[in-house]
């Protein structure tokens, strides 16, 4: 039997942001990022401490505040900006998946896209992430399953 399953939903904020933070999870290893932080202003605080090192104590905080804007614009700032400055993530998505392909539409999209372009999936907590190209991806919010059956038959779809 091949499943055909139906999904509606429009994009929100927090469903970008949730993949932006599972693939830069995916992709960088954010809990390094967050040790290398931390380490940083430790460091920072201490050469700031002492007679001498003032100058080194400045330098690793300096360098501990880039590199958590850097991690802020990554995680915060750049799914809300994708969502606002996008046009196709504020309509609303129909996406119809079987094993031939996926139908995905919109107000402005009609589109049939075979398995192939897709490279990988990851799957997180909240979403799919299929991957077409370097860092370029199509997120699915598990939210948009009417029912825990359809999601699980999507699943099925996706080892085939």
């Amino acid at each position: 039997m091949n499943p055909t399953i139906h999904l509606s939903f429009r994009y929100q904020e927090r469903d970008l942001a949730r993949a932006a933070r599972a693939h830069y999870g995916s992709r960088r290893r954010l809990c390094l990022d967050l040790c290398v932080v931390v380490l940083l202003a430790m460091l920072g605080a201490y050469f700031w401490s002492l007679p001498g090192t003032h100058w080194r104590g400045v330098v690793s905080v300096t360098i501990t505040v880039v590199f958590v804007l850097v991690l802020a614009t990554v995680l915060l700032i750049v799914p809300r900006w994708t969502l606002c400055s996008n046009p196709k993530f504020r309509d609303d998505d129909s996406l119809t998946f079987s094993a031939e392909g996926i139908h995905f539409r919109t107000a402005h999209i009609d589109s049939r896209l075979s398995w192939s372009i897709y490279v990988r999936v990851l799957v997180d907590a909240h979403s799919y992430l299929f991957y077409y190209g370097f860092g370029q991806y199509t997120v699915i919010p598990k939210r948009a399953f009417a029912s825990a059956e359809d999601q699980q038959a999507f699943e099925q779809l996706l080892t085939r």
